[in-house]
């Protein structure tokens, strides 16, 4: 029975059950030994009762007095009490409704009792312990992720079962002189001890021979997908338009700004292709760096392409950039999925015949039939929104263009590194002059009145606000319960205000009909999904309330938060949450105390996990099984590590590296480009 082999075929399991294991992602053995325990019990070192420390999982070996006595309390609930010692002190042992675990306590026996001890200093209690008998021996626990049917202490001896056949067999995907040269285990043993640990320092060495397995694999599945970054280019600026740009903004740039745009010029001046981030908190400027580098790009004969995740972003792009450009001879075009089939062929005609000079928009940009005369310069904006192939179709609509990827997400710098390796990163660090500091609260339902009362006092002095509603999705269902919530607002305690209403369903020309009014200051008070998050930008907006905060990852709270505080005005921000978990609470507390979205994102990353941060798997993210983001030190090392081995054999094609392909081809769920 190798690893290809069918679960269904392992004893114990048959065809019922190998359903149950296939919702855990099991279907053959491979996969079972791949199933890495969640978290482990160390039962390898056991307290003596009264040195067990009050109310924190411990483990203690202690002979049972007597047979467990049943008492029946409810209809439902039967309690058995024993007594256990370890020949100084007893131990109080209850077990709630387990016949089976009851009768299975033989008097005089020795047992492994883990679970937390209760009681006080004269009598020691522990409820519903986790019971082996001491013959098994002193080992560490694996804990494993459930399904309905399925339990921990099932899978773990299905595991025993594969490795006591002795036919398990991955073939190491690691190169035998990088794992000499990292001192890592060898792919068998480390899997071996995941699941059977011999003791804590081999479980140690196990986990850090699978993460970095998994981070090593993704840098170069992602170094491969991009290809050698250091491409020449025959888009080559003869001239930098920087300060002829400048001259024509009705502001100053930050230094910040004026770096990322000299960094960026500098690139763009050589043969090399210019592959660049441009990070930036809410309200940093980017939009007039991209501007400043378009400016330029045109002046040098070139087209630009910029592309959104959404039309609302698009067409905010679309008339920023109008502005920008309104006493110049560029050609601005928008080209997003509501314009009409008429307008869509005219528009793409004047690109073909170079008669656009920069077009702005969604997804459609990367339809086939959108031709250029000269690309020079793509930009994304939102860019973890697109997965790689969305970028790479685009940038194919020209012969190397430049790139330049925006994110309006602060990314954490661990996770920048690995997303964006291969990428130059400018930072926009300064926000520009006049921006207000946010000032954030964290309140529960209760105070959902005077929270209310706070935005009214707000919208009698002039200005407006938002209330975010408390939706998950934007589903038919979603939408009739924020069309009540903000007809209720506007009828009952914002009644004599004008209420507008704002969500993703709304058709282009609505959205653009409601945003307009509220930036005109028309509509007082706009209640919103988080179609807000990116797009509408309103100066004298300056108080935000957000339902259910605790339903939102802390970047996009922050995401949200930054359409206030953008005038010369004081903004407040109220996050309304009933949680009652430490986890929900904590997210509340740190957006309180900070408005750094570096910080923030950090924490996210750490909360939440990658695949949360960014909303969806299909944004670029593997699903790997043990590997955290947040651990910087093995993370920089299998980047290095994977840039080794690229400049060495870029195609992987050495006798040693020839299982690195089908790795990374495994790691991306086949949606890696093979070379």
């Amino acid at each position: 029975m190798d690893i290809s082999t069918n679960i269904q075929f392992l004893k114990g399991v048959g065809e019922k059950r190998a359903k149950l294991l296939g919702r855990l992602g099991i279907s053959t053995v491979g996969d079972l030994l791949r199933y890495y325990p969640r978290e482990y019990t160390d039962w390898s070192r056991t307290t003596s009762i009264a040195a067990a420390p009050f109310n924190e999982p411990c483990c203690i070996r202690a002979t049972v007095d007597h047979k467990p006595v049943g008492a029946k309390v409810s209809k439902a609930m039967t309690i058995y009490k024993t007594v256990a010692t370890d020949g100084e002190s007893l131990l109080n042992i209850t077990i709630f409704n387990s016949k089976y675990t009851a009768e299975s306590l033989e008097a005089g026996e020795e047992y492994l009792f883990y679970g937390k001890v209760g009681g006080n200093f004269h009598r020691r209690e522990m409820s519903s312990p986790l019971i082996e008998k001491a013959s098994s021996g002193l080992r560490i626990h694996p804990i494993y992720s459930l399904t309905a049917g399925i339990n921990s202490k099932y899978i773990e001896k299905l595991i025993r079962q594969v490795f006591s056949s002795g036919n398990e067999h991955f073939t190491d995907p690691l190169p035998q002189s990088l794992r000499d040269k990292l001192c890592l285990m060898e792919i068998n043993k480390a899997i071996r001890e995941l699941h059977i640990p011999s003791n804590e320092d081999m479980l140690n060495e196990a986990r850090r021979r699978i993460i970095f397995e998994e981070l090593f694999i993704f840098q170069l599945g992602l170094m491969k997908l991009k290809g050698n970054r250091k491409e020449t280019t025959p888009v080559v600026v003869g001239q930098d338009y920087t300060q002829e740009f400048q001259r024509l903004l009705p502001f100053e740039m930050t230094g910040a700004q004026k770096r990322a745009v000299r960094e960026s010029v500098g690139q763009m001046t050589s043969q090399v292709t210019m592959n660049r981030l441009l990070q930036g908190d809410v309200g940093s400027g980017k939009t007039a760096v991209a501007a400043a580098l378009i400016y330029t790009i045109v002046k040098n004969g070139y087209q630009c392409a910029f592309m959104a995740p959404t039309e609302i972003l698009a067409q905010q792009h679309y008339h920023t950039c109008c502005k920008f450009f309104e006493k110049t001879n560029i050609r601005v075009e928008l080209l997003t999925g509501s314009v009409t089939a008429a307008q869509k062929r005219a528009i793409k005609q004047r690109l073909k015949d170079g008669e656009a000079d920069l077009i702005i928009g969604t997804h459609a940009l990367i339809q086939d039939d959108v031709e250029f005369r000269s690309l020079g310069l793509v930009i994304t904006d939102e860019q973890h929104r697109f997965g790689v192939k969305h970028r790479a179709a685009l940038s194919k609509k020209g012969s190397n263009p430049h790139t330049l990827v925006m994110s309006a997400t602060p990314i954490p710098r661990t996770l920048a590194l690995m997303l964006y390796g291969d990428l130059d990163v400018s930072v926009l660090d300064e926000l520009p002059p006049g921006r207000q500091p946010i000032e954030t609260y964290y309140v529960t339902g209760k105070l959902r009145t005077r929270a209310f009362g706070y935005v009214r006092k707000h919208l009698d002095e002039g200005r407006q606000g938002y209330i975010v509603c408390p939706l998950v999705e934007e589903g038919d269902e979603d939408i009739a319960s924020a069309q009540s919530y903000a007809e209720n607002l506007s009828k009952g305690f914002f009644s004599g205000y004008e209420v507008g209403l704002l969500h993703g369903k709304l058709k282009p020309k609505q959205k653009e009909d409601v945003m307009s009014r509220f930036v005109s200051g028309e509509i007082k008070l706009l209640v919103a999904t988080t179609v807000i998050e990116v797009g509408v930008d309103v100066p004298n907006a300056v108080i935000m309330v957000i339902e259910n905060a605790e339903r939102f990852g802390l970047s996009q709270l922050h995401q949200l938060r930054g359409r206030i505080g953008r005038g010369r005005y004081k903004s407040t921000c109220i996050l309304i949450s009933d949680a009652k978990t430490a986890t929900a609470k904590k997210r509340m507390e740190i957006m309180t105390k900070t408005t750094d979205g570096f910080k923030i994102a950090d924490e996210d990353l750490k909360m939440r996990g990658p695949g949360d941060f960014f909303g969806a798997r299909q944004h670029g993210l593997p699903n790997m099984k043990m590997a955290s983001l947040t651990d910087s030190a093995l993370l920089t090392e299998a980047h290095r590590f994977a840039r080794e081995i690229l400049t060495d054999d870029p195609l992987l094609q050495k006798a040693e590296n020839k299982n690195l392909n089908q790795a990374i081809y495994d790691l991306f769920n086949s949606e890696y480009i093979m070379n």
